[in-house]
């Protein structure tokens, strides 16, 4: 069953042909907490976390590992990756704000954002966060005058845009000249001067992030030796000495069986590698090494079950299978084009037999999760299984259709335990006034 290799680590066909996650039957999920449901699979994200520390951390480097939490956080996934040691890249006041229920060490978090407001910079402040990520001239001003008026001295990164091309989807390629993140190459020499002459912030690196779903090590390559003689320039011109180099993150998952993304180890001997002959050839010291996974940590570990409802075949044309969810939980394929496998839950090795287009129960033609895929006969009542769905998706999720957003679970071990209800009519009218 070669899909399965795209779901959980722990997934297996149980002893009634379902499909088990954590040890856990999705099937009796999906009774038990109704669907659509998202389920996330413990294990694999503590392995993705640890992956990440041993295959960065060994290769020469003092290395900070910091999840992405606009990939997806909650307060139980900002308790998994507080206890296993990783920072927390967050980009608004809201994600600083579930860090900080749950007791997270803003030491270790890392504020970006490229229109972050006085609201948010100043809570960033009060709350002594570990880095601010400072994007632009406006944002460098106002931080710098707010840091002297709450007599604070704020580490800053400042983030760059390489003007690379990661070869990945024009809405997710962040790092290329026309962009609306970072200061342009043109001006970032502009960028340090000021930041070095600031009364109140201490410049400490730089930053940059190519984008997303990068299925190839050489943009990192490029980027890293470009920022590095960057660097050089600064520290000739400007006494800015790189203390720490923050490549963002990127790294791709595999969302179809030919579509395979390189293992972290290569990203990891690609990046250090570079970095380590640089600084060498650049007679600098070694900065230390931040990484920002998200979705390598989050999307394999998360599975969105779906139950089928109406079977509608338009013959010679294609054949629908409607669900209980769709755009409004999982927007990527209407927004990106993403792709998706799947499988049936309820008979995970029954003979495929048809060839389907799975669609939302939305109202737009464009609600398409899965186009043309190969499953078993489906009926109404079995359970569709998607893998990857653990990044990206709950995030970019919404009311459309006055829809009740989904539940989440987490799976260990055979228990499963309800992280985020799902939502009620009353949640949806809460805040509404007559």
């Amino acid at each position: 069953m070669p899909r399965l290799t795209l779901f959980p680590l722990t997934s297996e066909v149980g002893s009634g042909g379902h499909l088990v996650i954590g040890g856990c039957d999705s099937v009796e999920l999906a009774g038990e907490f109704g669907t659509p449901l998202y389920v996330f699979d413990e294990f694999t994200l503590r392995r993705k976390c640890a992956e990440f520390k041993e295959e960065f951390g060994r290769r020469g480097l003092e290395t900070t590992v910091i999840y992405a939490a606009k990939a997806f956080i909650n307060k139980a996934l900002a308790l998994i990756v507080k206890e296993e040691g990783l920072g927390l890249d967050v980009v608004s006041g809201g994600e600083l704000g579930i860090a900080h229920s749950v007791g997270f060490p803003l030491d270790r978090v890392y504020f970006h954002g490229n229109n972050k407001s006085a609201e948010e910079l100043r809570l960033a402040l009060d709350w002594h966060v570990g880095r601010i990520v400072v994007d632009n001239f406006y944002e460098l001003e106002m931080l710098d005058r707010m840091a002297g008026e709450l007599g604070s001295t704020p580490d800053i990164l400042l983030r760059l845009s390489p003007g690379i091309d990661p070869h990945t989807h024009r809405y997710i390629a962040t790092g290329i000249i026309d962009s609306k993140f970072g200061f342009p190459l043109t001006r970032i020499e502009e960028a340090v001067e000021e930041a070095v002459q600031a009364s109140y912030l201490n410049p400490v690196g730089l930053h940059f992030h190519l984008g997303s779903l990068i299925y190839e090590a050489e943009p990192y390559r490029q980027a890293i030796e470009l920022v590095l003689g960057l660097a050089n320039e600064m520290k000739q011109k400007h006494g800015f000495e790189l203390e720490e180099l923050n490549i963002g993150g990127g790294f791709a998952i595999q969302y179809s069986l030919d579509s395979p993304a390189p293992a972290i180890a290569a990203y990891a001997e690609v990046v250090a590698s570079r970095i380590v002959t640089g600084c060498r050839e650049l007679r600098l010291g070694l900065p230390r090494l931040t990484v920002e996974p998200g979705r390598a940590i989050a999307g394999q570990a998360g599975v969105a079950l779906y139950r089928v409802g109406v079977v509608k075949e338009i013959t010679g044309v294609r054949r629908y299978v409607m669900v209980d969810g769709g755009m409004a939980d999982n927007i990527r394929p209407a927004l990106y084009g993403a792709g998706y496998e799947a499988l049936l839950a309820n008979r995970v090795v029954a003979e495929e037999a048809d060839v389907v287009t799975v669609a939302g129960r939305f109202c737009e033609s464009g609600d398409i999760l899965i186009r043309d895929i190969r499953l078993p006969a489906v009926s109404a009542g079995d359970i569709i299984a998607v893998p990857d769905c653990g990044a990206y998706c709950l995030p970019m999720g919404s009311n459309y259709n006055a829809s009740l957003r989904p539940a989440v679970v987490l799976v260990r071990e055979g228990k499963a335990r309800l992280i985020r209800r799902r939502e009620t009519f009353d949640d949806l009218v809460r805040w509404d006034l007559i």
